[in-house]
């Protein structure tokens, strides 16, 4: 009796024993999975943190609808690159319409724009004095009869020396005008179109660089080529910090809203920088007043004192 008692004992005690060490296949199974998939996260998180950030894939071609789709001339493409990064990095191919930057160039055009705009803030300051305005010749210089000589009634008539001058410059003179609303508008495409056939026109993404250190864009345009004087044109007046801090010590690195976009600016800069928003203002205001049914009515203000 005493025998069986201890060996029941003894068995009840070795399978508490097993069940304590003894885990089952399919937890264990379970376990190991679970582990590895951390491990492969934990791994997968440390590699993102030490590789440099990818930017997303763009499409090689960024179609658009056009407005006002042109019949009978070519749809012109050119690349869009990034300002991130002081290499070019091409983001794909963008469409512009032929109307406005593939028209032929106007030279008698463009310079119609330029003479316009260089004086239309000439004002002249030459001045000269009529004979009302010169000191003295008040008393009539000889009586009128009996001396034999000519008739004179002051010393500072303009036959005179020393007297007044006659249709002579009088200031402020304004050189003023208005030019045609016709001829700003043809004057814009054409110089668009030049500088697009030049490959002075470059479309970016944004005008978003990584700092403002005037030096970063000093290397970026001459890694790419840029001519010296750069017109970077975006669609608001409120610029990215960092490229406004950049471009201020650099007279030769302008910003510019599309708004304030004009022949004189983007001939005296070499290289002309668009952004996708600027292109797109730039084809809907000049599209708009190409094909505006009341553009007479339009332009009749612009009739007064034009050319």
């Amino acid at each position: 009796m005493a025998t069986k008692i201890i060996n029941k004992t003894v068995t009840e005690f070795s399978l508490r024993i097993t069940r304590c060490f003894f885990v089952p296949s399919k937890a264990i199974q379970t376990n190991a999975a679970l582990f590895q998939e951390r491990s492969e996260t934990s791994i997968t998180n440390v590699e993102e943190q030490l590789l440099p950030t990818i930017r997303p894939p763009l499409p090689i071609i960024y179609s658009r609808k056009l407005a006002f789709p042109p019949k009978f001339k070519a749809v012109r493409q050119a690349w869009v690159s990034n300002m991130d990064t002081v290499e070019e990095e091409k983001l794909g191919l963008i469409d512009l319409h032929p109307e406005v930057f593939a028209e032929r160039p106007r030279v008698d055009i463009i310079h119609e724009n330029v003479r316009w705009q260089q004086l239309y803030r000439h004002v002249s300051y030459a001045n000269t004095k009529v004979r009302y305005e010169v000191r003295g010749g008040g008393r009539k210089p000889r009586p009128q009869k009996g001396s034999g000589r000519s008739r004179h009634g002051s010393i500072r008539s303009p036959i005179w020396r020393g007297g007044g001058i006659v249709h002579g410059p009088r200031s402020p003179t304004p050189y003023f005008y208005m030019l045609s609303f016709n001829a700003r508008l043809n004057g814009l495409r054409s110089t668009l179109s030049a500088k697009l056939a030049q490959d002075d026109l470059h479309i970016v993404d944004s005008l978003d660089i990584p700092t403002d250190d005037p030096s970063y864009l000093e290397k970026l345009v001459e890694e790419r080529g840029w001519g010296p004087a750069v017109l970077f044109v975006d669609d608001n007046d409120i610029m990215p910090l960092n490229i406004t801090a950049a471009s201020d010590v650099h007279g030769h690195y302008n910003l510019m809203p599309v708004y304030g976009l004009n022949v004189h600016s983007m001939l005296k800069h070499h290289t002309l920088v668009l952004t996708l928003a600027a292109v797109e203002r730039i084809e809907e205001r000049l599209l708009f007043h190409l094909n505006r049914n009341d553009a007479a009515e339009a332009g009749r203000k612009h009739r007064l004192d034009s050319l």
